[in-house]
């Protein structure tokens, strides 16, 4: 372990598997204490399944495992009363709150209708508001936000294309807005030395992209195509020959941010994307 997070807290949302799971641990990894929160239940319009139970347990196991402490509880980042009493249970327990991850997504691909839209808007860009709304009144100087963007939102043509669906078209615009809103919220928190900063992946190796409404969109050519169809695919939308990062890839970037050594970064927008935004690329569909 090392301590560049040593006697810091850190509040994670979606941190029950993938990313977020990969942050909690990442960080702890450094010397944080984690507050964890995840929704724990379906949402109807998603094909694969949500974290579990069993699966924020299984984050909190980590955590400790590292000889770190962790509050972990169930919570709707579309529910800002909810946030907020994890925020107050998590600073009764350790006193304060040093970084926020806004890491909760979900891109609904299953359900062609505009709750899809509705869903995807409410989770990926007002969960993003709820969190960040539910934290403010508790960071001090030197504060860090980190917010989990996607190259997605940076993209030509992500929001308007009809193979993604409504579900898509909500992702897209979600992320795509993140891109100002987290940079005017920068320029807002910046005379309270409070740093907002945003990551933007290309795919990464978790449920979001292994589920076969994904794979459909990737390999319209094929009826019923499989995982290893799909990376052919993924290959090309990078400009490094690989599928996807892995979630520690991203956790290393909420690293820099969460730690000291970014302290005077703000308002930037990283991009996690081996290349990715460097090749012209096509959306399937």
């Amino acid at each position: 372990m090392g301590n560049r997070l040593e006697g810091k807290v850190a509040l994670i949302t979606g941190a029950g598997r993938g990313q977020g799971r990969s942050h909690a641990v990442r960080l702890a990894q450094e010397g944080a204490d984690i507050i964890a929160l995840d929704i724990c239940a379906p949402i109807e319009t998603m094909r694969y399944p949500l974290s579990s139970e069993e699966d924020l347990a299984e984050t909190v196991r980590m955590v400790e495992a590292l000889d770190r402490r962790i509050v972990a509880r169930k919570g709707d980042v579309r529910n800002r009363d909810q946030i907020q009493q994890i925020v107050a249970e998590g600073i009764a327990e350790f006193g304060h709150l040093d970084v926020m991850v806004a890491n909760a997504g979900i891109l609904p691909v299953k359900d062609r209708t505009p709750q899809a839209f509705v869903d995807a808007m409410d989770v990926d860009f007002l969960g993003v508001h709820n969190t960040i709304a539910s934290v403010l009144p508790h960071l001090q100087s030197g504060a860090s936000i980190v917010v989990t963007g996607s190259t997605a939102g940076m993209i030509p043509g992500t929001v308007e294309n009809p193979q993604l669906g409504p579900g898509g078209s909500g992702y897209g615009l979600a992320k795509k807005l993140l891109i100002t809103y987290t940079e005017a919220l920068a320029l807002q928190l910046a005379p309270m030395m409070i740093r907002v900063n945003t990551v933007h992946p290309t795919n990464v190796n978790t449920h979001l992209i292994h589920n076969e409404d994904i794979y459909r969109v990737f390999r319209p050519d094929l009826d019923d195509p499989s995982r290893e169809d799909a990376e052919e695919a993924f290959v090309t939308f990078q400009a490094m020959p690989i599928p996807f990062v892995e979630p520690v890839d991203i956790s290393n970037a909420v690293l820099f941010f969460a730690s000291d050594e970014s302290r005077y970064v703000t308002g930037v927008q990283l991009r996690v994307d081996a290349g990715s935004l460097l090749k012209p690329y096509i959306i399937p569909g």
